[in-house]
């Protein structure tokens, strides 16, 4: 446990320019699927398809800020006012920080893509009906819209996310630099960084 802490820790204060850059494009291409679609990304139907996005804090703990920041942007114009900014958003950060947290705890890549894609799934489904009832959209039934948002959002993590969870696997294989992670580690690791394999891309199918 004290080990996950300060892998924790670590992951979060020792930033460089990649991690910084490369949370600057999730949050971007967050914010730019989710305004390209317009009022379709938006509401008890919504199409966002962004949300795929959401299963990369199994590789890099920089997204979970990133899609935080991305989400409070995309949902400036949702329609839903402080509700969907503030609490839309903090499913994201919530679901966010879980899935990387999966990815520290599990290294088998079928169990961490079908873990860490619950997360926002439920999240968002619990959180996002809620926020149209607070923001008085008419005729929106809890449970119901709990149903479809389930759907709605497993289409998303689990459709698009998949392919994408390893088309990034295949990338960091090859050892291609921009899907590395991040140069931090502990004292102790050190003197294992010449052959060490990214924990990752583990093997396990």
């Amino acid at each position: 446990m004290k080990t996950l802490f300060k892998g924790i820790a670590g992951d979060f204060s020792h930033w460089n320019a990649k991690m910084l850059c490369r949370a600057g494009v999730i949050a971007a291409l967050y914010v730019v699927l989710t305004w390209s679609l317009g009022s379709l990304a938006y509401g008890p139907l919504q199409i966002r398809p962004a949300e795929a996005l959401c299963i990369l804090p199994l590789f890099f703990p920089e997204t979970v800020p990133a899609l935080y920041i991305g989400c409070i942007l995309a949902n400036l114009f949702s329609g839903y006012g402080v509700y969907d900014i503030f609490l839309g958003s903090l499913a994201t950060l919530l679901a966010a920080f879980l899935t990387y947290l999966t990815g520290k705890l599990i290294k088998n890549n079928v169990l961490r893509v079908a873990i860490g894609g619950i997360f926002p799934v439920l999240l968002n489904a619990f959180i996002i009906p809620a926020v149209w009832i607070l923001a008085g959209t008419p005729d929106v039934v809890y449970w119901y819209e709990f149903g479809v948002m389930i759907l709605n959002e497993a289409l998303w993590i689990y459709v698009l996310g998949i392919p994408l969870y390893y088309a990034i696997l295949r990338l960091r294989n090859k050892g291609v630099s921009v899907f590395m992670p991040h140069a931090y580690q502990t004292a102790g690791q050190k003197n294992s960084t010449k052959n060490q394999i990214d924990p990752d891309i583990s093997s396990n199918e």
